[in-house]
């Protein structure tokens, strides 16, 4: 079960791209998550996906 707020859904997406998928596509594929409302979620805290570190990062 993914969280709902958005905090905490950033930490768990982050920890699961470190230790478990080498691409958001793959996370998502992994745990059968819509890419795009993730994306728009995170995005709505200030928050982008940076493919070159695979992680989420604060929009600058």
């Amino acid at each position: 079960m993914i969280p709902k707020d958005p905090v905490m859904l950033l930490s768990y997406v982050n920890t699961q791209l470190r230790d478990y998928a080498d691409s958001l596509e793959a996370l998502c594929c992994l745990r059968g998550i819509d890419q795009t409302e993730l994306i728009e979620k995170i995005d709505s805290i200030g928050y982008q996906y940076d493919q070159t570190i695979n992680q989420f990062t604060a929009k600058e």
